[in-house]
């Protein structure tokens, strides 16, 4: 039987194919069984949902009734709560039970509910509508937030089961039209004087925006000092590239030394880009037959995705203004340090710190550029790479 790719992108990964994170994992988990309210804070791309993934999936062996609600999969403060009332009604309930279950819980908001007992989406859940459709003022969603913010601790209760909560994307809240409900901060307050009686439910609020989440978390916000708080950091670059040489090797290669290494500083050690490296580099071994894959094969890999992303590289770099191209390339060359400094301004002829100031925040904005620490960095390091080789 051929070998399977081990590394794994562009999707949650499972516990097999999960580098490290061992001492988050079990905090993660320990924190929820325990009814801790835990924000997780991580850049993009370092792997948080999959670490969440990990936890619930252990505590559900543990017989904990588990949910997972990514909310910026909602659009408004309205579809928000009827996502996540759905999400937590249909939480290991026969699709045949789920209109009385829900019934009984909603009593007092009257929700709209369509299930087709035949069917099931992709994520398992009983195909089910629910809506409400009496909620027409902020008045009515106030009243609605209430009951299903209190959803979890009466679920609990009646099932005789503690529960655990994956809030993914929490920031997102922070954006709900007012119009549309509560507003922002009524969300966050609303939902913080619920969860802190449900004393058998554990929640998770993650986010991959930490500005924003700092400001969520900070005083004179509802959830200031709510729950112990977890940030993701890159994982150590040893251990990350004594893990890819290992797994290359479980599958049947031969790695030249400083595979691993090469692959982790090329991808800037942020997790999605070292396993989207290392899963194209294996792919490409396989399909040229090789038993041994060095630092030459790495390149070659690289070059090739290079070339196939290339217009998409070049189209996002035409969107940009002039001074923000010139701070993008600066940031590379510069490798995000001191790019407000005279010395860099000067060499790359920059602006003034204010003008580079703009030109960073409107990255960070597109999503192209985040912080990291005290410096800057691509949140994609093959765009790095591709600005590096560029031509100006």
């Amino acid at each position: 039987m051929a070998a399977v790719n081990p590394f794994i992108y562009g999707e949650i990964v499972a516990a097999g194919a999960f580098a490290d994170r061992d001492e988050e994992y079990h905090r993660l988990t320990t924190d929820l069984a325990a009814g801790q309210k835990i924000f997780l804070i991580s850049p993009r791309r370092y792997g948080k949902s999959s670490l969440i993934r990990r936890s619930l999936d252990s505590l559900a062996k543990e017989r904990v009734i588990t949910v997972s609600v990514t909310v910026a999969r909602s659009s408004s403060y309205i579809g928000f709560l009827e996502n996540y009332a759905r999400a937590l009604i249909a939480a290991e309930t026969p699709a045949g039970r789920f209109r009385q279950w829900a019934g009984e819980l909603l009593r007092a908001v009257r929700p709209e509910i369509t299930v087709d007992a035949a069917g099931a989406d992709r994520m398992g859940l009983p195909s089910v509508s629910l809506s409400f459709p009496t909620v027409r003022t902020a008045r009515d969603a106030g009243r609605l937030a209430t009951e299903v913010f209190a959803l979890p601790g009466r679920i609990a209760a009646a099932r005789k089961r503690p529960m655990a909560i994956a809030l993914d994307e929490f920031q997102t809240i922070a954006s709900f039209d007012p119009a549309g409900g509560a507003g922002s901060a009524g969300v966050e307050d609303a939902l913080r004087a619920a969860v802190q009686q449900q004393r058998n439910v554990g929640y998770v609020f993650a986010g991959s925006e930490p500005s924003l989440m700092d400001r969520m978390i900070g005083p004179r916000r509802p959830f200031y000092k709510a729950g112990p708080v977890m940030r993701l950091q890159k994982i150590a670059p040893d251990e990350f590239a004594e893990w890819i040489d290992a797994r290359f090797t479980k599958t049947g290669f031969r790695t030249e030394e400083g595979l691993g290494h090469a692959i982790v500083d090329l991808a800037d050690n942020v997790p999605y880009d070292v396993q989207r490296l290392a899963h194209e580099t294996w792919d490409d071994a396989r399909a040229a037959g090789k038993k041994t894959v060095g630092v030459e094969d790495l390149h070659g890999t690289l070059s090739r995705i290079l070339r196939q992303q290339g217009i998409m590289f070049e189209e996002t770099w035409q969107r940009l203004t002039l001074a923000q191209r010139a701070v993008l390339r600066a940031l590379v060359l510069e490798n995000g340090e001191e790019l407000l400094s005279a010395g860099v301004r000067q060499r790359h002829r920059l602006a003034g710190p204010s003008s580079v100031q703009s030109s960073l925040a409107a990255l960070v904005r597109e999503d192209i550029v985040m912080r990291d620490g005290t410096k800057y960095m691509l949140t994609d390091s093959l765009y790095r790479e591709w600005i590096a080789r560029k031509t100006f």
